[in-house]
């Protein structure tokens, strides 16, 4: 990996010139190459430039950026060195191997909110991490991914398009408007099955001992309504439950309508940065290994992946 990777430096790698050490090095090199420009914008835009960059490409060299921003020499645009953390996440992805390449998959993640007055809100302990891991190993896999989000305290993982939401009508509403033009949906998020039917409009005030009278409705049910569509994408479901979760996964998995469900038992996994899921489909039941969630994210991918292509066969 070269960052930064200069105009200059760049052009000799074309040329195949091997007139110091690291350049003498990529020409006798037996790895793979990836350069990260730093440059000024009107350096990277430059024709001679440009061409340069498609035939590292050509050449088999992966191309890392640049980001857009701040420049050393007083302006701004393209050009900009990748930020650190950006370049690990480009790297560590360019050795994941690439399952979903050029699928586009949509991924919801997170809990929703549900309001009761302007100021109080029904919602759950969902984190988001398990969503978010899966984000970032379909990116790794090559898809292109939008993640559609209820309220998180989590950076958005590199690469990945990132929808914000509230409430359970907004996630679905965000999920339809998107859904027909994915190859796979995986609803990982943990939507409120109801929402409050008398919303107050403004706070509401204690008084003494009386308390309010909330009623409820049902919330739409996303990943019933997305399985259903005509031509719709490949679904996978997520169960989230604190008992008999073999029994619970299966019966949901035939309600949805779905090809595959992922199951946990929330209690022992909640917020943590492990998890231990199973995966549920016609064949059976199928546990994982206890694991990081990232690492168990790339392993879930592995197995959509598989399924998925099995079912385009």
């Amino acid at each position: 990996l070269i960052a930064p990777a200069s105009a200059d430096f760049m052009a000799k790698l074309v040329h195949g010139r091997a007139d110091d050490l690291l350049s003498l090095m990529c020409l006798a090199r037996a790895c793979p190459l990836l350069v990260a420009p730093a440059m000024n914008r009107e350096m990277w835009s430059a024709a001679p430039t440009q061409r340069n960059v498609e035939q590292l490409k050509l050449d088999g060299v992966k191309i890392l950026g640049p980001g857009n921003g701040n420049q050393a020499c007083g302006e701004t645009g393209d050009g900009r060195m990748l930020e650190p953390a950006q370049l690990l996440a480009e790297l560590v992805g360019f050795f994941q191997p690439k399952l979903l390449s050029g699928k586009r998959v949509m991924i919801t993640a997170g809990p929703t909110v549900e309001p009761i007055d302007p100021v109080r809100v029904i919602s759950n302990r969902s984190s988001g991490k398990t969503g978010y891991a899966l984000a970032r190993a379909a990116w790794e896999s090559g898809a292109e991914v939008t993640l559609i989000s209820g309220p998180t305290a989590l950076s958005t993982p590199y690469g990945v398009s990132r929808i914000d939401v509230e409430t359970a009508q907004q996630m679905h509403d965000a999920v339809l408007a998107h859904a027909n033009n994915q190859d796979i949906f995986i609803a990982v998020a943990a939507v409120a099955d109801w929402r409050v039917a008398n919303v107050a409009t403004d706070k509401l005030k204690k008084i003494g001992e009386q308390t309010p009278e909330l009623s409820f409705i049902a919330n739409p049910d996303i990943l019933a309504t997305v399985a259903k569509l005509p031509h719709g994408p490949w679904c996978v479901g997520f169960a989230a439950e604190t008992e008999r979760l073999s029994e619970f996964a299966h019966e949901k998995r035939l309600r949805k309508g779905i090809p595959m469900l992922i199951g946990n038992l929330a209690q022992h996994v909640m917020d943590a940065d492990h998890t231990t899921v199973s995966i549920f489909d016609v064949d059976g039941e199928h546990p994982l290994p206890s694991s990081g969630k990232q690492d168990v994210a790339r392993q879930l991918i592995h197995a959509i992946s598989t399924r998925f292509t099995g079912t385009q066969a």
